[in-house]
């Protein structure tokens, strides 16, 4: 099926692209990567009447340690991250979840920025980033404003971007030298969408005490979930094996599945979420000295 006619724009600045998303508003779509926009398009489910081409932009693709975060410009390929010494070291959450993304088409043509905001559930992106903690530098034609992840994510397909604005940044704050995280996925073959998905962030003290913890799950509800009671219980407590499972059962009663016709059942998405947590912290600590 081919997609309904559109009227097709490709500025050469943010500006223009901003100018263009205030004109249109609703009936406007921005076209980065295209890896969801153009099937959902072609399938009819989606028919915007304007859709503006931003990859002729300039200086929107760039990963930069910088004022205390680690920067991504909302155009950078998942394959930049993939191949970039800096995320391989230091990053090791978000380089798995691109890993485990997809196949090396995809890595080569989807961008970051157009992944956090198609915000599908079953995608990895979503719950990295709120593992991470990270934020999102959003502009408009009038002003400027940074939104948490936290306060990102609404709803399946659904963010808190204003139908005139754009995701340029993409900001994850620089990790403390003794960190680690694991990305762990069960999935029906490699690259598909996630049946439940599990992001794990952590910071440990000389001691092994946990200093910080992010936990995010995915397609274990309407959009990504912040397991942040587990987060909670698990500060200042020793990384050992009897803490890690009660974490990752107070992180799998946080979320919401649902079941689905000819797939998993809400019961087995939870309890794999359980299973998938822990394997990730064991992972993620693993990477810092410490089994459990």
């Amino acid at each position: 099926m081919y997609p309904a006619q559109f009227n097709y724009f490709a500025p050469k600045s943010v500006d223009e692209t901003l100018e263009l998303l205030d004109k249109f508003r609703d009936d406007a779509k921005i076209l980065a990567g295209g890896q969801s926009l153009i099937i959902l398009m072609k399938l009819r489910l989606f028919s915007p009447k304007n859709i503006i081409d931003i990859n002729k932009i300039p200086g929107l693709s760039y990963i930069k340690e910088e004022e205390g975060y680690l920067k991504i410009g909302a155009l950078t390929r998942y394959s930049d991250l993939e191949y970039s010494d800096l995320i391989k070291s230091r990053y090791p959450l978000l380089y798995e979840s691109i890993k485990h993304l997809a196949d090396p088409i995809v890595r080569n043509v989807g961008t970051v920025g157009g992944n956090v905001c198609h915000n599908d559930p079953g995608n990895n992106l979503p719950s990295v980033m709120l593992a991470y903690n990270a934020e999102f530098l959003v502009k408009s034609i009038s002003k400027q404003r940074v939104i948490k992840a936290i306060d990102f994510f609404i709803g399946p397909y659904q963010t808190a971007l204003q139908s005139n604005e754009m995701v340029v940044e993409i900001r994850i704050p620089v990790q403390e030298p003794k960190n680690s995280g694991a990305y762990m996925k069960l999935e029906r073959r490699a690259g598909d969408f996630a049946i439940v998905a599990s992001a794990v962030n952590v910071s440990i003290d000389d001691n092994g005490y946990l200093k910080k913890v992010g936990i995010a799950l995915g397609a274990v509800g309407s959009t990504a979930i912040k397991a942040d009671k587990a987060e909670e219980f698990l500060i200042g407590k020793k990384a050992d094996k009897e803490v890690i499972k009660k974490a990752s059962e107070i992180a799998s009663e946080q979320t919401n599945p649902s079941s689905t016709p000819f797939g998993p059942s809400a019961e087995y998405k939870k309890a794999m979420a359980k299973v998938l947590t822990f394997r990730a912290f064991k992972n993620a600590l693993r990477k810092v000295g410490v089994e459990i």
